[in-house]
């Protein structure tokens, strides 16, 4: 979040073209006749990065747009409409790598947003009528838009009421011809036109994790006594972290939790983007503090899996992945239980 070219703010014109575009969308209704499961994509022409685009509002509350950004979010919205995944609910939260646009009531607004609503002399009244957008991402609190995401949002109202108004007469014309393929909306002629064309999502790229054990420290672990099964996972901290100049963040919390007990043997808490390089170190740490080597490890996640594998491999400890952890998941639940006690 460094970059401070991506984090522009709009123009003045630029959020009056957004909420143009937002009164239209809102105005035409078409959560009416549109499901949340009707996807279509909208191309970005500045970097060629799909959104998909989700209506929501037919169940007549939160009213609302959604473009899920490149293969990353539409991973993220299928995760969450399938049920594949087993969250609590504040963790789908980081699922989610979008724009949005929703309807709200005055109250749900704060006051920069109704700052700039009077700056542009718009005036609004009523439940679901007042406009909030904001920006999605992994890790993140749900924040302000940038200038470059204003102007893709703008993009992807205005073609999805196209689509919208279209589809209302033509309800066959998101059906699929194939697998894993998705309506997009493709700009030619530098915007000024667009065209329909049936794209599957590009192939997500994932950052290799490589772990390298130092030899010498694991020889000092081989010696410990081995006993009992930890549950080992990392959740999004409830709580958010802003530091300045920087878009605010939740940190992963690390859990060694055993599998019998449920009781918590250590916790570790650290940023996202460092957690490869600090996981294997906290590890080790913890392991020599605690003093005992476990007969067995449960994981569930790929990126843990991988740090631990080499570790494992030379300490003989059996390591294996689970869809569930049942322990880790009580702790998560009663995390975010008391969390939402003291708010």
């Amino acid at each position: 979040m460094k970059d401070k070219e991506k984090d522009k703010p709009p123009s003045i014109q630029e959020w009056k073209d957004l909420y143009n575009a937002a009164m239209e969308f809102k105005r035409i209704e078409c959560w009416n006749w549109m499901r949340d499961s009707d996807l279509f994509g909208v191309q970005n022409p500045v970097n060629g990065e799909i959104g998909y685009c989700c209506i929501m509002g037919m169940l007549g509350r939160h009213f609302a747009l959604a473009v899920y950004q490149g293969t990353e979010g539409l991973e993220g919205y299928l995760k969450i409409q399938s049920g594949e995944v087993d969250l609590h609910p504040a963790e789908a939260l980081h699922l989610q790598k979008c724009l949005s646009v929703s309807f709200e009531n005055r109250k749900f607004l704060n006051k920069k947003d109704l700052q700039l609503i009077k700056a542009l002399n718009l005036k609004f009244r009523g439940h679901d009528s007042w406009p909030l957008f904001r920006s999605y991402l992994p890790g993140y609190l749900p924040w302000y838009l940038t200038q470059k995401e204003a102007k893709y949002l703008t993009l992807c109202l205005w073609q999805t009421i196209d689509v919208a108004l279209r589809f209302k007469d033509d309800r066959a014309m998101l059906y699929a011809p194939m697998k894993n393929r998705y309506l997009v909306r493709v700009p030619i002629k530098n915007g000024l036109k667009w065209k329909g064309e049936w794209l599957e999502p590009s192939k997500r790229k994932k950052e290799e994790i490589i772990a390298e054990p130092d030899v010498n420290r694991l020889e000092e672990l081989e010696k410990m006594k081995r006993r009992g099964v930890w549950e080992i996972d990392f959740v999004y901290s409830p709580y958010g972290i802003r530091e300045k100049g920087e878009r605010p963040y939740y940190p992963y919390i690390i859990l060694w939790v055993d599998h019998r007990s449920g009781l918590i043997l250590h916790h570790h808490i650290v940023k996202s983007t460092e957690f490869a390089f600090e996981f294997p170190e906290q590890n080790l740490k913890f392991v020599k503090k605690f003093g005992s080597l476990p007969r067995e490890i449960l994981v569930k996640r790929e990126e843990i899996f991988r740090l631990l594998k080499p570790v494992a491999f030379k300490l003989e400890i059996e390591l294996s992945k689970n869809k569930k952890l049942t322990m880790v998941k009580r702790v998560v639940e009663d995390m975010f239980e008391s969390s939402s006690g003291e708010r």
